[in-house]
Protein backbone atom coordinates (compact mmCIF):
# COMPACT_ATOMS: atom_id res chain seq x y z
CA UNK A 1 0.00 0.00 0.00
CA UNK A 2 1.09 3.91 -1.04
CA UNK A 3 1.19 5.93 2.11
CA UNK A 4 -0.24 9.00 0.52
CA UNK A 5 1.56 12.23 2.03
CA UNK A 6 0.48 15.72 2.08
CA UNK A 7 2.89 18.22 2.56
CA UNK A 8 1.71 21.83 4.57
CA UNK A 9 4.50 24.60 5.12
CA UNK A 10 4.72 28.09 3.87
CA UNK A 11 8.35 27.44 2.74
CA UNK A 12 8.46 26.16 -0.61
CA UNK A 13 11.34 25.58 -0.60
CA UNK A 14 11.18 23.21 2.09
CA UNK A 15 7.96 21.86 0.62
CA UNK A 16 10.01 20.56 -2.40
CA UNK A 17 12.93 19.25 -0.45
CA UNK A 18 10.54 17.11 1.62
CA UNK A 19 8.69 16.12 -1.64
CA UNK A 20 12.07 14.75 -3.45
CA UNK A 21 12.49 12.78 -0.72
CA UNK A 22 8.59 11.08 0.51
CA UNK A 23 8.93 10.27 -3.75
CA UNK A 24 12.04 8.53 -3.30
CA UNK A 25 10.39 6.07 -1.63
CA UNK A 26 8.29 3.42 -3.02
CA UNK A 27 5.66 2.63 -0.49
CA UNK A 28 4.62 6.74 -0.52
CA UNK A 29 4.05 9.68 -2.60
CA UNK A 30 3.15 12.88 -2.09
CA UNK A 31 -0.19 14.12 -3.16
CA UNK A 32 -0.66 18.03 -2.71
CA UNK A 33 0.96 20.73 -1.08
CA UNK A 34 -0.11 23.12 0.94
CA UNK A 35 1.19 26.70 1.81
CA UNK A 36 -1.30 27.16 4.82
CA UNK A 37 -3.76 25.66 6.88
CA UNK A 38 -6.59 26.05 5.32
CA UNK A 39 -5.41 24.60 2.21
CA UNK A 40 -3.97 21.26 4.31
CA UNK A 41 -7.85 20.34 5.39
CA UNK A 42 -8.80 21.49 1.77
CA UNK A 43 -6.22 18.65 0.25
CA UNK A 44 -6.91 16.49 3.31
CA UNK A 45 -10.18 15.86 2.06
CA UNK A 46 -9.86 15.74 -1.31
CA UNK A 47 -6.55 14.14 -2.08
CA UNK A 48 -7.44 11.46 0.68
CA UNK A 49 -4.21 11.95 1.99
CA UNK A 50 -3.22 8.82 5.26
CA UNK A 51 -0.09 11.21 6.77
CA UNK A 52 -0.07 15.16 7.07
CA UNK A 53 3.47 17.17 7.23
CA UNK A 54 2.03 20.12 9.20
CA UNK A 55 4.50 23.04 9.59
CA UNK A 56 2.72 24.53 13.22
CA UNK A 57 3.31 28.29 12.59
CA UNK A 58 1.70 29.30 8.84
CA UNK A 59 0.15 32.67 8.17
CA UNK A 60 -3.89 32.51 8.17
CA UNK A 61 -4.75 29.55 9.40
CA UNK A 62 -2.04 27.77 11.39
CA UNK A 63 -0.86 24.09 11.51
CA UNK A 64 -2.73 23.80 15.42
CA UNK A 65 -6.26 25.26 14.09
CA UNK A 66 -6.26 23.20 10.90
CA UNK A 67 -5.40 19.79 13.02
CA UNK A 68 -8.28 20.62 15.25
CA UNK A 69 -10.32 21.26 12.06
CA UNK A 70 -8.87 17.53 10.70
CA UNK A 71 -9.32 15.75 13.54
CA UNK A 72 -12.80 16.80 13.88
CA UNK A 73 -14.43 15.99 10.87
CA UNK A 74 -15.62 12.20 11.55
CA UNK A 75 -14.27 11.52 7.37
CA UNK A 76 -10.92 12.45 7.88
CA UNK A 77 -10.56 9.92 10.98
CA UNK A 78 -8.25 8.11 8.73
CA UNK A 79 -5.64 10.86 8.55
CA UNK A 80 -2.69 11.42 10.76
CA UNK A 81 -0.72 14.34 11.20
CA UNK A 82 2.38 14.76 12.57
CA UNK A 83 3.88 18.37 13.25
CA UNK A 84 6.82 20.04 11.98
CA UNK A 85 8.63 22.55 14.52
CA UNK A 86 11.54 24.22 14.76
CA UNK A 87 10.79 24.09 18.67
CA UNK A 88 12.10 21.30 20.92
CA UNK A 89 8.58 21.82 23.39
CA UNK A 90 6.59 24.35 23.24
CA UNK A 91 2.80 25.23 24.24
CA UNK A 92 2.14 24.63 20.64
CA UNK A 93 3.27 21.20 20.28
CA UNK A 94 1.43 19.85 23.50
CA UNK A 95 -2.13 21.62 22.16
CA UNK A 96 -1.13 19.87 19.18
CA UNK A 97 -1.19 16.18 20.85
CA UNK A 98 -4.42 16.93 22.55
CA UNK A 99 -5.73 18.06 19.10
CA UNK A 100 -5.01 14.71 18.11
CA UNK A 101 -1.34 14.98 16.27
CA UNK A 102 0.55 11.90 16.20
CA UNK A 103 3.48 13.71 16.92
CA UNK A 104 5.70 15.85 16.05
CA UNK A 105 9.29 16.34 14.32
CA UNK A 106 12.30 18.85 14.47
CA UNK A 107 12.34 19.97 10.99
CA UNK A 108 16.36 19.74 11.43
CA UNK A 109 15.58 16.06 11.16
CA UNK A 110 17.44 13.49 9.58
CA UNK A 111 16.17 12.40 6.16
CA UNK A 112 15.36 8.36 7.70
CA UNK A 113 14.19 10.19 10.49
CA UNK A 114 10.96 12.15 8.13
CA UNK A 115 10.62 8.98 6.69
CA UNK A 116 10.04 6.49 9.59
CA UNK A 117 7.82 9.09 10.90
CA UNK A 118 5.52 8.95 8.40
CA UNK A 119 5.17 5.24 8.61
CA UNK A 120 5.21 5.22 12.31
CA UNK A 121 2.03 7.45 12.02
CA UNK A 122 0.36 5.62 9.45
CA UNK A 123 0.96 2.63 11.29
CA UNK A 124 -1.06 4.07 14.02
CA UNK A 125 1.85 4.26 16.82
CA UNK A 126 2.80 7.52 18.79
CA UNK A 127 5.77 9.50 17.27
CA UNK A 128 7.97 11.90 19.79
CA UNK A 129 11.05 13.07 18.01
CA UNK A 130 14.57 12.25 19.62
CA UNK A 131 15.22 15.27 20.60
CA UNK A 132 11.67 15.86 22.04
CA UNK A 133 11.09 13.13 24.05
CA UNK A 134 8.72 11.95 26.55
CA UNK A 135 10.17 12.94 29.17
CA UNK A 136 10.48 16.31 28.06
CA UNK A 137 6.60 16.24 27.34
CA UNK A 138 6.11 14.96 31.41
CA UNK A 139 8.03 17.72 32.29
CA UNK A 140 6.19 20.39 31.12
CA UNK A 141 2.64 18.97 31.28
CA UNK A 142 3.86 18.64 35.20
CA UNK A 143 4.79 22.66 35.15
CA UNK A 144 1.41 23.26 33.62
CA UNK A 145 2.23 24.38 30.26
CA UNK A 146 -0.35 24.62 27.81
CA UNK A 147 -3.61 24.16 29.57
CA UNK A 148 -6.03 22.27 28.43
CA UNK A 149 -8.88 25.35 27.80
CA UNK A 150 -11.48 23.28 27.69
CA UNK A 151 -10.70 21.68 31.12
CA UNK A 152 -10.56 17.82 29.91
CA UNK A 153 -7.66 17.47 32.09
CA UNK A 154 -8.45 15.98 35.27
CA UNK A 155 -11.44 15.52 36.83
CA UNK A 156 -12.64 15.53 33.39
CA UNK A 157 -11.17 12.30 32.81
CA UNK A 158 -12.23 10.48 35.87
CA UNK A 159 -15.46 8.86 34.61
CA UNK A 160 -13.81 7.19 31.16
CA UNK A 161 -10.78 6.02 33.08
CA UNK A 162 -13.57 4.61 35.52
CA UNK A 163 -14.80 2.27 32.36
CA UNK A 164 -11.50 0.82 31.50
CA UNK A 165 -10.35 -2.75 33.05
CA UNK A 166 -7.55 -2.96 35.35
CA UNK A 167 -5.91 -4.62 32.77
CA UNK A 168 -6.32 -2.07 30.17
CA UNK A 169 -5.53 0.58 32.93
CA UNK A 170 -2.40 -1.11 33.09
CA UNK A 171 -1.72 -0.96 29.67
CA UNK A 172 -2.33 2.59 29.34
CA UNK A 173 -0.02 3.52 31.66
CA UNK A 174 3.15 1.20 29.52
CA UNK A 175 1.60 2.87 26.16
CA UNK A 176 2.20 6.37 28.17
CA UNK A 177 5.63 4.88 29.00
CA UNK A 178 6.64 4.51 25.40
CA UNK A 179 6.79 0.80 25.64
CA UNK A 180 5.44 -0.53 22.03
CA UNK A 181 3.12 -3.60 22.23
CA UNK A 182 5.82 -6.29 21.64
CA UNK A 183 7.45 -5.00 24.84
CA UNK A 184 4.20 -4.56 26.90
CA UNK A 185 3.37 -8.44 25.90
CA UNK A 186 6.66 -9.55 27.47
CA UNK A 187 6.13 -7.70 30.88
CA UNK A 188 2.33 -8.67 30.99
CA UNK A 189 2.77 -12.31 30.00
CA UNK A 190 0.15 -12.23 27.01
CA UNK A 191 0.31 -12.11 22.95
CA UNK A 192 1.33 -8.56 21.17
CA UNK A 193 -2.66 -9.27 19.33
CA UNK A 194 -3.57 -9.15 23.41
CA UNK A 195 -2.40 -5.87 23.57
CA UNK A 196 -3.11 -4.75 20.34
CA UNK A 197 -6.85 -5.21 21.23
CA UNK A 198 -6.30 -3.58 25.14
CA UNK A 199 -4.69 -0.47 23.59
CA UNK A 200 -7.48 -0.60 20.61
CA UNK A 201 -10.35 -0.88 23.16
CA UNK A 202 -8.57 1.77 25.72
CA UNK A 203 -8.79 4.67 22.75
CA UNK A 204 -11.99 3.54 22.12
CA UNK A 205 -12.97 4.24 25.48
CA UNK A 206 -11.19 7.23 26.01
CA UNK A 207 -12.01 8.77 22.61
CA UNK A 208 -8.51 8.62 21.59
CA UNK A 209 -7.29 9.03 17.72
CA UNK A 210 -4.28 7.28 18.73
CA UNK A 211 -1.11 6.29 21.08
CA UNK A 212 -0.02 9.78 21.18
CA UNK A 213 -3.65 10.79 22.88
CA UNK A 214 -3.42 7.75 25.22
CA UNK A 215 0.02 9.52 26.77
CA UNK A 216 -1.81 12.89 27.07
CA UNK A 217 -4.70 11.52 28.54
CA UNK A 218 -2.77 9.29 30.95
CA UNK A 219 -0.20 11.88 32.24
CA UNK A 220 -3.59 14.90 32.10
CA UNK A 221 -5.80 12.30 34.23
CA UNK A 222 -3.40 11.71 36.89
CA UNK A 223 -2.80 8.28 36.08
CA UNK A 224 1.06 8.74 35.25
CA UNK A 225 2.47 11.27 37.69
CA UNK A 226 5.30 13.01 35.55
CA UNK A 227 8.66 12.89 36.28
CA UNK A 228 10.82 15.87 36.08
CA UNK A 229 14.68 15.71 36.44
Amino acid sequence: MTIRVLLADDQALLRSAFKVLVNSEPDMEVVGEAADGAQAVALARSERADVVLMDIRMPGTDGLAATRLITADPELSNVRIVMLTTFEVDEYVVQSLRAGASGFLGKGAEPEELLGAIRIAHAGEALLSPVATKGLIASFLAQGGGADPDGAGGRGYSERLSALTAREREVLVLVAGGHPNDEIADRLDVSPLTVKTHVNRTMAKLGARDRAQLVVVAYESGLVRPRVE
